[in-house]
């Protein structure tokens, strides 16, 4: 296993906020959503590192049944469901069991954004250049389905920076953004947290403190 890379997830989003330096965010005034719960430190302190505005987009992954790790696909907020190979390898045996999963997660979905929308209303995208981030890549799945509801919100210009991810779910993450920022790609990669020294899981209730610390502009009070 390689050496830890990243302190934290606060750390991991300062880094990225140095391989963002170009974005002009006078004309571009980009907004930074993050994938809660772990993309939400990664985000934050990009969108300090920046001074630009903070909000989340809610995707969950499908688990596969007696897999819970595997990744089927992933549902997002606007009910965007995107579906991997391994989901494609057991459609006719499981589609009952990806409905199941689909209803379980948007209803986890759905509880969440009642409790975050209460601190931050949803940011409008419309025409905007947006910076989608989360603690790190595995299949890609809830990032994927994050950017085709953005996409089809009506943003301009999406940018993906995540602290670490294996390179071909990388690679596939760039047809459909505009840019892709990764600080690294490493060869032997099992799970996001084996790059993180501190790892915790970040809680419900640390989600709303971080978007409470925006005003209602969505940038650091």
């Amino acid at each position: 296993m390689p050496a830890t890379v990243f302190n934290d997830r606060a750390e991991a989003g300062s880094l990225l906020v140095e391989r963002l330096r170009d974005t002009d965010t006078n004309s571009e005034k980009p907004l930074v959503l993050a994938i809660p719960r772990g993309g939400i430190e990664v985000g934050a302190a990009i969108a300090r590192g920046l001074g630009c505005e903070l909000d989340v987009v809610l995707s969950r992954k499908l688990p596969a049944p007696q897999q819970p790790e595997l990744a089927l696909g992933a549902i997002s907020e606007s009910g965007v469901v995107y579906l991997n190979r391994f989901a494609a390898a057991m459609t006719n045996a499981g589609n009952a069991s990806i409905e199941a999963e689909r209803t379980r997660q948007f209803a986890e979905i759905d509880r969440r954004r009642k409790m975050f929308r209460a601190v931050r209303p949803q940011a409008d995208v419309r025409g905007r250049t947006v910076i989608l981030t989360d603690d790190g890549i595995a299949t890609g799945a809830t990032m994927i389905a994050a950017l085709k509801t953005v996409r089809a919100s009506g943003a301009k210009k999406l940018i993906v920076a995540v602290p670490v991810g294996p390179t071909d779910r990388i690679e596939a993450l760039r047809p459909l953004c505009d840019r892709v920022e990764c600080l690294i790609k490493p060869a032997d990669f099992w799970a996001v947290g084996q790059f993180y020294r501190d790892f915790e899981q970040v809680s419900d209730e640390r989600v709303v403190e971080l978007l409470r610390e925006f005003n209602s502009h969505g940038k650091p009070a």
